[in-house]
């Protein structure tokens, strides 16, 4: 991604892994303006529907605005239909507002439907790849190394947070533009998205 001096960006760590049962999603917290740490609490999670949730990376601007979009757009859908948008609904949906109109991001549309769990990578300019995990921003290199030693296929909620967590700590220790802490949800079918509090996420990481 190319460099916009002054402007708030996300290098960024956000993840997604699929376990038997639902999903797990997290990102860190770090923003940085060029090599400085613009700030240390920035939200880059988002629950877009009770089934779905967002991370992004690059332009903070351009992914809070995606966010409010996306989270407006899958109430609509439900309200009408009364039924929940399907993950890959979702991912399509993200993919045509940003071929239309490109943004700074990198994203991950993760989620639960009746065909199990989902992650979905969105790039800038609309493409849409589904995988049963997945790593994004300057910190993915890291996870990557860490999701392909520790990922099997259904692996239960706990192997996948503490997966998730473990990844994302990983990158937050070797990119200077991942860190200062985490969020992690996870999705599933019975219980929607939960968030997971600090204490929750320390207690993953001991």
């Amino acid at each position: 991604m190319s460099e916009h001096q002054g402007v708030l960006k996300t290098g960024t760590s956000t993840i997604g892994i699929t376990f038997k049962g639902g999903v797990v999603v997290g990102a860190d917290h770090r923003a940085t303006m060029g090599h400085f740490i613009a700030n240390k609490s920035v939200q880059k999670l988002f629950k877009i529907g009770n089934n779905l949730a967002l991370t992004t990376a690059g332009l903070v601007g351009h992914a809070q605005s995606l966010s409010r979009t996306l989270t407006a757009e899958v109430a609509l859908f439900e309200l009408r239909r009364q039924q929940s948008m399907t993950v890959k609904g979702a991912a399509t949906l993200t993919a045509n507002i940003l071929s239309g109109r490109p943004h700074w991001v990198q994203l991950l549309i993760v989620g639960v439907d009746a065909d199990g769990g989902h992650v979905y990578s969105i790039d800038s300019a609309g493409g849409s790849i589904p995988d049963v995990y997945c790593a994004t921003g300057s910190g993915s290199p890291y996870m990557y190394g860490v999701l392909e030693d520790g990922f099997k296929d259904n692996m239960t909620q706990a192997e996948a947070l503490k997966l998730a967590a473990r990844a994302l700590h990983a990158s937050g220790q070797r990119d200077a533009a991942s860190g200062n802490g985490m969020d992690l949800a996870v999705i599933t079918p019975s219980s929607g998205y939960v968030q997971l509090s600090q204490d929750e996420i320390a207690n993953l990481l001991k």
